[in-house]
């Protein structure tokens, strides 16, 4: 075990590697999609909605597929431009450091996926993930327009640290992959140990869940233990109620994609002043409905 940890690895086994998983996570996540639905239809609470709602999901993932194979190059690019000239060193690929960039990764996803939450510029994506009304696999395929674009300023402290830019990379997939399986109701709760210490989908419902209590909770990765640490835990306990709000209410693959944006930029253009737009963009977005709430009350 010890011999394996300390055994040191090439760039192109960790691409390999990287490949052959997400390759075959897919059929994974699709097996289990498929076995949802059945399950879905036998409870009698499977619609033409969800099954339009899954395929708008998909459809989104497709969007971001582009995107980033746009703009892949140049992510991996910087990633690989700050770690020749920036890094304060170069870490060897083990074990060990692949194991220790994969705790880091999860703790830089956990403030990022909060971040996400935090202001209404980056919620304006994030919202897509979150629209859905129902909870399944492909909910974790539920994309939004710039959902490639804030994961590279809380992964490249990684690379600066001395991590080797494929490494993070890796370790980067494995946290999302690990979060594809979250999005499921077949699973209730998991033995004692593996809900305090891991994320599991009884974790994640909260997460996207409209509930009051549930708001800004569980934003971790694959260790719950971050948002223990950092007070953001909430445990399941009533029904979850799943979306947004206002709600989306469409599955219309352009509408749901850019509905975050669209809202956002219809905020911008009837806000009162600038100072309002600005709040717009860096405060949460509960604010904004507040201050709805606020105005409609002294009009009454």
């Amino acid at each position: 075990m010890f011999d394996f940890m300390s055994q040191v690895f090439t760039e192109s086994t960790i691409i390999f590697t990287e490949t052959w998983v997400d390759d075959n996570f897919v059929l994974i996540a699709l097996a289990v999609f498929v076995f949802e639905l059945v399950r879905y239809a036998i409870k009698k609470k499977l619609s033409w909605n969800m099954v339009g709602d899954s395929a708008t999901n998909f459809v989104t993932l497709l969007f971001l597929l582009t995107t980033v194979f746009v703009i892949g190059l140049a992510y991996v690019g910087a990633f690989i431009f700050a770690y020749e000239h920036f890094s304060i060193t170069q870490l060897p690929i083990t074990g060990w450091t692949i194991l220790g960039c994969l705790v880091l990764a999860d703790l830089a996803y956990y403030w990022e996926h909060r971040f996400l939450h935090s202001n209404g510029f980056a919620w304006g994506t994030h919202s897509v993930h979150h629209s859905s009304p129902y909870f399944n696999i492909s909910v974790a395929y539920r994309f939004g327009p710039l959902d490639w674009f804030f994961p590279f300023f809380f992964h490249i402290p990684l690379v600066l640290l001395g991590f080797n830019p494929f490494v993070v990379l890796m370790c980067e997939t494995f946290v999302q992959l690990y979060q594809t399986l979250l999005h499921t109701e077949t699973v209730k709760k998991l033995p004692r140990p593996i809900e305090a210490i891991f994320n599991t989908p009884s974790h994640h419902r909260v997460h996207h869940a409209t509930n009051k209590q549930y708001l800004d909770k569980n934003y971790a990765g694959i260790l719950i233990i971050w948002d223990r640490m950092f007070g953001t835990f909430a445990k399941e306990e009533e029904s979850v109620k799943y979306g947004i709000y206002p709600h989306v209410n469409s599955v219309n693959p352009l509408k749901v994609y850019f509905h975050g944006y669209g809202r956002l930029l219809r905020q911008i253009w009837y806000a009162p002043n600038w100072k309002y737009r600005l709040q717009l963009l860096i405060k949460p977005p509960i604010w904004a409905w507040q201050q709805k709430q606020m105005k409609e009350q002294e009009q009454r």
